[in-house]
């Protein structure tokens, strides 16, 4: 099993998601076409699932219900928290929205910019 990185190639992290649930099926002893039909999905989706084309999150989510793993849904994006210095910037107010980013300039690239 690989590990995905910040500097993996999306498709190759689509395709790692794909060996895992494949795995996670095979260890469930369960064929491709019962998890489809229990995922209320057609068999392709789940093969192209498994193969890392690109699957959508709602098949991803169905897939994962019927594996009974899709509590791995909180660690693969956990809610936002914000600091205790943050909250007490704020007031106790939840910010709602981005602050908009200046345009750049015609010149080249923001110089400010991390990225």
């Amino acid at each position: 099993m690989a590990i995905i990185r910040s500097d993996s190639f999306d498709t190759e992290i689509l395709e790692e998601i794909g060996r895992r649930i494949r795995g996670l099926r095979l260890q469930q002893n369960l064929a491709q076409a019962d998890l489809a039909t229990r995922a209320r999905l057609s068999p392709t989706t789940v093969k192209n699932a498994e193969r890392g084309r690109d699957p959508r999150l709602s098949t991803i989510v169905r897939i994962l219900r019927v594996l009974g793993r899709v509590e791995a849904l909180d660690a693969f994006l956990p809610p936002s928290t914000v600091s205790p210095l943050a909250m007490l910037k704020s007031a106790g107010r939840v910010r709602e929205r981005a602050r908009a980013r200046p345009a750049p300039s015609a010149d080249g690239p923001d110089e400010t910019h991390d990225g």
